[in-house]
Formats: structure tokens, C-alpha cells, sequence
């Protein structure tokens, strides 16, 4: 063999050790984000188990309030399919957005329940009301810290399926982009509050 069949030969060898080290990269990636995935999850169903704790605690002072309960155990068991169907399938552009669509209305029933649990006294001082509070409020941080690290691993699996020489080998190997998860809250539950002396 010449040396232009060595040539050859070494461009190709090449070229197949760039598609296997870009193949290998993008399966770490992937499995990077889906496993931060794993972890929203672990959050929701922490999340999603505290709920009827709540709903139970407030049915005994809030009896005439029974909309409001039902609206809350049925925003809880869409949020809980849709975090199934997400985790059966992370990344994927319309279980993300069926997740964040039915978290938000969980995140809204639950805001009203507390609304009316202001409003009445001896609830709001109820120790069992005033632990579950306490922990879903916990369990809101450790969502919001697993969503975050769940965006930074889809931001970086998204950056390197774009980057060359990945982009040329990402789609025909399967690997498509993964979908963000939005926050939960409404604008107005993002906007901070306004503090004024006068």
C-alpha cells in the first residue's frame, strides 16, 4: 500500500474515533440531564405526597370550603400524571411543557387553600398546618435548586448536540434537543415583594 493509502487510512481511522468520542460525549450529556431529571422528580413526588396531608389537616375547618379542597386534589393528581409521563420520557419538548403546565396549577390551587387558611385563625396555628407548610416550603426550594440543575444539564446537552462536529452526527444518532422546565409561578408570584417606610 502507498503512502496515499496510509493517508487514507488514517483520515478515516480519524474520522471514526471523532464519531465514537462525539457519540460517547453525547450519551454523557444525555444521561446528565435526565438523571438531574431524576431528581425534580424525587422533589415532585415529595411534593405531590405532601398534598393530602394538607388537604386532610384543612378538611376539618374548612368543610364549607369543599371547592377548594377538590380543586387542590385534582390539580395534585394531574401535576402526579404529568410528572410520570415526564419521567417516563425527560427532555421530551411536550412532557416538559404538560409538567410545568400542570405544576402551575398545583403551585395556583395550593396558593388559594393558603389563602384561605389566613383567613382562619385557629388553622393557621394548628401545629400539623404549620409543620406541612413548613415542609412544602422546603420541598418549593429543593424543586427550584433540582429544576436548576436540571436546565444547566439540558442547556449543556442542548450546546453540545449544536456544536461541531456533533451537529452533523446528532440527529441520524438519535439525539435530539431537550425542552427546559419552566418556573411554576406566575409573574406576579416572581415579582418581588414591594417594601415601603412612608
Amino acid at each position: 500500500m502507498g503512502i496515499g493509502g496510509w493517508i487514507f487510512l488514517a483520515i478515516v481511522a480519524g474520522l471514526v474515533v471523532a464519531a465514537i468520542a462525539t457519540y460517547n460525549g453525547l450519551v454523557g450529556l444525555r444521561n446528565r440531564y435526565r438523571n438531574a431529571f431524576a431528581q425534580i422528580d424525587v422533589q415532585l413526588k415529595r411534593r405531590h405526597d405532601l398534598v393530602p396531608n394538607l388537604v386532610e389537616t384543612a378538611k376539618g375547618y374548612l368543610a364549607h370550603e369543599r371547592q377548594t379542597l377538590e380543586a387542590v386534589v385534582v390539580a395534585r393528581q394531574t401535576a402526579v400524571h404529568a410528572a410520570e409521563r415526564a419521567a417516563a420520557r425527560p427532555g421530551q419538548p411536550e412532557a416538559m411543557r404538560g409538567l410545568d403546565a400542570a405544576e402551575a396549577g398545583l403551585v395556583g390551587a395550593l396558593g388559594r387553600l393558603f389563602a384561605l387558611v389566613e383567613a382562619y385563625p385557629e388553622l393557621k396555628a394548628d401545629r400539623t398546618m404549620l409543620a406541612l407548610q413548613e415542609e412544602l416550603a422546603s420541598t418549593e426550594n429543593r424543586v427550584a435548586f433540582a429544576r436548576q440543575a436540571y436546565n444547566d444539564a439540558v442547556m449543556e446537552y442542548n450546546t453540545g448536540r449544536e456544536r461541531f462536529p456533533a451537529t452533523l452526527l446528532a440527529g441520524a444518532l438519535g439525539f435530539q434537543g431537550a425542552e427546559l422546565l419552566q418556573a411554576t409561578e406566575s409573574p406576579e408570584e416572581r415579582r418581588a415583594p414591594r417594601v415601603s417606610f412612608s
